[in-house]
């Protein structure tokens, strides 16, 4: 089952709490309300799902709704198909297969519509993957903010790669292919004109090359993540949730960018939270980490993956530490509600 939730809810209340948080509240809304009336079932929620019938074939589908539409280092649009790329390969998937909705404010300038699908169009192109469908729908001022972006992807799991949130084994190695935290401040910079956006530009692209160099590895990958709503922080979480196991990362190990570092600094965030678009987090057998990180710094996309942490063969199941670095450990939460902005 793969569903992705926009807002955190209580019983009797009105969903009218934001866009996109990543944290434990916002289970509740597919807990009560999602996941019963479609006979959701249990188990985790993964990025993408097995299609019934054909277990080779993954799909996900997703909505994107980032202010501002335009973005240092991208746009609604190559972002649209990046983020479906990236939940199929997360499944171990090459993509086969896109369909794009749009849901257009009258009055949105037509340069501006032009563009975004000029560069949702070079994304698909370069990710080599078709969109084959899609539908348009133009709605009156104020019933949409200027434009919203439905996709859907098809994928085929790579024969020997299985990854499942489920799967992280005590002993594993915890991976990350790039530094943290440069979609999330990027999009909140440019939207509030904060002014480091001249010093920073989000991470969006497309990770399926990366998972395919990892592909001769095969069974000792255990799960693959992209950390985007709630970044690292949230992602880690719901592994050690999914997976029953404890997880611990080495705080100095982490690779934040100096202008993330200081944008979280002056607005208060920590960079464990913060979304990303353009990085993976990978569970991989001990005995298997060295050739995984060869294997991630082949990809340019992969060029500074790092060793970040551990899971732990004893802890607390579910639990997230952080060996920080005056040498203490900390727990690392799952983030609790709206943390940035429509970041995606």
């Amino acid at each position: 089952m793969t569903f992705e939730c926009p807002t955190p809810v209580h019983e009797d209340e009105v969903v009218l709490l934001g866009h996109g948080a990543g944290g434990r509240l916002t289970a509740e809304l597919l807990e009560r309300l999602v996941l019963p009336a479609v006979d959701g079932g249990s188990g985790p929620l993964e990025d993408a799902a097995l299609l019934p019938g054909y277990r080779e074939l993954v799909v996900s589908t997703d909505s994107f709704v980032v202010s501002p539409l335009f973005f240092p280092g991208g746009d609604i649009g190559s972002l649209a198909v990046h983020g479906t790329v990236n939940d199929l390969a997360m499944r171990g998937a090459r993509p086969l297969a896109l369909s794009v909705s749009l849901i257009i404010e009258e009055g949105l300038p037509l340069s501006e519509l032009r563009a975004v699908l000029a560069s949702l169009g070079k994304a698909a192109q370069d990710a080599g993957v078709p969109v084959v469908t899609g539908d348009t729908k133009v709605v009156g001022r104020g019933a949409a903010d200027r434009l919203f972006i439905n996709t859907t992807g098809i994928g085929q799991r790579h024969g020997s790669l299985h990854p499942s949130a489920a799967l992280a084994r005590p002993g594993d190695a915890v991976l990350l292919s790039g530094p943290v935290g440069l979609h999330g401040m990027t999009v909140l910079s440019a939207r509030e004109g904060l002014g480091f956006e001249s010093d920073i530009a989000s991470d969006t692209r497309p990770m399926h090359r990366l998972v395919s160099a990892l592909v001769p590895l095969g069974a000792d990958v255990h799960v693959l993540r992209d950390p985007t709503r709630g970044g690292l922080a949230a992602a880690l979480n719901e592994i050690a949730r999914d997976s029953s196991v404890a997880v611990e990362i080495d705080e100095s190990a982490v690779p934040v960018p100096t202008a993330v570092a200081s944008a979280c600094d002056l607005m208060g965030f920590d960079p464990l939270v913060v979304a990303n678009e353009g990085c993976l987090v990978a569970f991989v057998a001990a005995a298997a980490a060295d050739d995984a990180l060869a294997a991630l710094r082949s990809v340019p996309e992969g060029a500074s993956a790092v060793r970040i942490g551990e899971v732990l063969p004893e802890g607390e199941p579910g639990r997230v530490t952080l060996h920080t670095l005056v040498g203490a450990r900390r727990i690392v939460d799952m983030p609790l509600g709206e943390l940035l902005p429509r970041i995606c």
